[in-house]
């Protein structure tokens, strides 16, 4: 095993079937007795589409409190998605005390933002599902692959 795992990123598409590779982390974090910061990263609207809706919505105030809303939104859904899956799955050795799990919604590109944010919390390492798609590992997990210093446990959806 790892040694001196203090910190787990658990980085989620939030997709079905997705539980694989969260179990694995939590069991981690069980393991080392650990933090866990759950992380889904949200695309930014493609600029053509922003400015397609800034012309149709003329700079209304409120395109950015939407926004703003719709990223709520889903921060709401994964802490819903996290409860949910220790209320399903983990019996009550394995429930983690407060404090333990952290969930997060960041916006931008996601390989990035995963680097951006396993450098922030430091995390000994980074927990990945992998969707076996057009490439081995998928676009995503290669390029945290690839520019990743950190050790990294790829789960296979």
């Amino acid at each position: 095993m790892l040694p001196g795992v203090t910190r787990i990123l658990y980085a989620s598409d939030i997709r079905p079937g997705s539980r694989p590779a969260f179990r694995a982390a939590m069991s981690l974090c069980g393991h080392y007795q650990s933090k866990i910061t759950f992380l889904h990263v949200v695309e930014p609207v493609s600029g053509h589409a922003e400015r397609l809706v800034r012309s149709m919505m003329s700079d209304d105030p409120s395109l950015k409190a939407l926004h703003d809303e719709s990223l709520q939104h889903v921060q709401q859904q994964v802490v819903e998605r996290v409860e949910r899956f220790c209320r399903e799955e983990l019996d009550a050795s394995e429930m983690l005390e407060e404090g333990q799990l952290e969930a997060r919604v960041e916006e931008g590109t996601p390989w990035k933002k995963i680097l951006e944010v396993a450098d922030e919390i430091d995390a000994s390492v980074i927990v990945m599902g992998v969707r076996h798609q057009n490439s081995l590992l998928g676009d995503t997990p290669t390029k945290v692959m690839h520019h990743c210093r950190r050790p990294i446990l790829t789960v296979p959806l």
